[in-house]
């Protein structure tokens, strides 16, 4: 009775594995296009952006694009709540493009409301 039992769970490990490989081959990752942006990338991966949560610093009135990727096996979104920047959940390998743009300045906190304790950071918008 147990060598069926393990049996059994053998052969639904193995199927499982072939399943999930035939997948991978069939639909691949999506590659990124993020290569050659121009405007700020920030990268989601090992719970930080960018490895260190950058502060960025932008200008009045001047619109800067800015690329989130999710370069991490986990969920990850990008909030500014005062600059009303919501990405929604963001995939492994999935980015979303937007600008940071502010009439006036001051400092704004960016987070990502999954792991808002390590992944958080500051958006300095100054006059020109």
């Amino acid at each position: 009775m147990l060598n069926n039992i393990i049996a059994i769970v053998a052969i639904s490990f193995v199927t499982v594995g072939v399943i999930w490989a035939i997948g991978n081959f069939t639909h691949p990752a999506k590659i990124s296009t993020t290569n050659h942006i121009k405007g700020l990338l920030l990268v989601a991966q090992d719970n930080l952006f960018n490895g260190t949560n950058p502060d960025i610093i932008g200008t009045v009135n001047v619109p800067e694009k800015l690329v989130v990727l999710n370069k991490d096996f986990v969920r990850h979104d990008f909030i500014v709540d005062k600059l009303n920047i919501n990405t929604a959940y963001l995939y492994p390998e999935q980015d979303f493009t937007t600008a940071i743009a502010s009439k006036t300045s001051g400092i704004f906190e960016y987070y990502c409301s999954l792991h808002p304790i390590t992944m958080r950071g500051k958006i300095m918008i100054k006059t020109a």
